[in-house]
């Protein structure tokens, strides 16, 4: 946690970019992995942890913008449940350690959210994704779970876009800390890609470097031979010489803050003249992307140069033709290059994700395409001084898409 005076100061920003009403944060409950009493790894919610910080399970919080109140729920543990899992800390002394003076019991939550329901005014609550937490909405201030996405307030999830967007020193650092683990997995991939060793041999030590590292993995592991399946989880191929292995992966730290890079590495060290060609136009799109990572730039454009530099390399050895320009206007590098330059990245590995990533990378000004490829960029909006992203260009060779595009 960070000392509770970034709590205190994000909370008391939040409050500035709103009017009136009450502010619902709803914590995240420990999900059942096979029973009701074995659990998959608990994950708090991004939001709730940027303004609130409490790592814990089955906790929420409000903020009246006309009081000022704030009050944090949940409910003390018993000494059942502190047989099993060991001192407890109080409600209360959670709640201080954030600038909070105000706790109750979790059930007090539906009584203060009716009453404010019956007094007209108005509730903001956030899109949520956990079914959990769509049927408390439900429960709590009769919103339908199939429309929480629908009737979530735009007014909340706009400001808290533009005060996360912006990171901190002290989120950086932290962004730092989970990148130095995501290195340790990445080169200790490159280390064990050796013809005849099984993918998920290689993946099963890298799930445990971050949690050496004192934190967790940001997101599955992408791990395969077949790097042209973009989210392929998949890791029963033994590597032999001559395959390329891709590696996407994350770590997240003990606070929770993600990192994620991508990268390809030929099986015993050493690439073929034609993979070498391939990798090299792929860096030399991320290089530039990276140097066009400024300020007040929108990063639709570096994405749309980085497409050029694809487009133009494969032109060079045969496998693109035409004017460089009128092919990536048409979409047609898209046949190699069918995702977006990048995404932001914080407390989560898409930052903000959950809120809607319109949201995040689009304003008024720039709106989501629907070509192919180009719709799926994450973040097209000008950047601004404390954005934190990732500049991951690609190339791949998707069998399916040829026969598609073909036809």
């Amino acid at each position: 946690m960070f000392p509770n005076t970034t709590y205190t100061n994000r909370r008391n920003g939040l409050k500035k970019h709103l009017d009136g009403g009450i502010l619902l944060f709803l914590g995240h409950d420990e999900p059942p992995m096979n029973g009701p009493q074995n659990f998959l790894h608990f994950r708090q919610n991004s939001t709730f942890l940027y303004y609130f910080g409490l790592d814990k399970p089955g906790l929420a919080a409000i903020i009246d913008l006309d009081s000022g109140t704030e009050i944090i729920y949940g409910n003390d543990f018993e000494i059942e449940d502190i047989v099993w899992m060991g001192p407890q800390p109080k409600l209360k002394d959670m709640a201080a350690e954030i600038g909070i003076s105000t706790t109750k019991q979790y059930s007090e939550l539906l009584k203060d959210l009716k009453i404010s329901k019956s007094q007209n005014r108005t509730i903001h609550f956030l899109p949520e994704y956990r079914s959990e937490n769509k049927l408390k909405l439900y429960h709590y201030i009769d919103i339908n779970p199939a429309e929480v996405k629908m009737k979530a307030s735009v007014s909340f999830i706009k400001a808290i876009v533009e005060q996360r967007s912006i990171k901190s020193d002290e989120e950086i650092i932290e962004i730092e800390k989970a990148h130095a683990a995501t290195y340790d997995m990445h080169t200790t991939a490159m280390r064990m890609a050796k013809a005849g060793t099984h993918e998920q041999d290689i993946t099963g030590i890298l799930y445990g470097i971050p949690v050496k590292h004192g934190g967790y993995y940001s997101f599955p592991i992408i791990l395969s031979k077949q790097g042209e399946i973009l989210h392929n989880h998949y890791h029963g191929n033994r590597l032999q010489e001559g395959d390329l292995l891709l590696v996407d992966c994350g770590a997240e730290n003990s606070n929770y803050y993600a990192a994620d890079i991508t990268r390809v590495t030929p099986v015993n060290g050493k690439f073929s003249q034609r993979q070498k060609d391939i990798y090299d136009i792929v860096l030399k799109a991320e290089m530039a992307g990276i140097a066009g990572a400024k300020p007040g730039v929108p990063y639709r454009d570096v994405h749309l140069n980085a497409a050029k530099i694809i487009a133009a390399g494969l032109t060079d050895l045969g496998l693109m033709k035409g004017n460089i320009d009128e092919a990536v206007a048409a979409g047609a590098h898209a046949l190699f290059f069918p995702h977006g330059l990048g995404h932001m990245m914080g407390l989560d590995v898409h930052d903000m994700e959950d809120l809607g990533e319109d949201y995040v990378g689009y304003n008024e000004e720039y709106k989501r395409s629907d070509q192919f490829g180009l719709a799926y960029h994450r973040l097209a909006k000008k950047r601004e001084p404390g954005y934190v992203l990732t500049v991951e260009p690609g190339i791949y060779f998707i069998t399916e898409l040829f026969k598609k595009w073909k036809t």
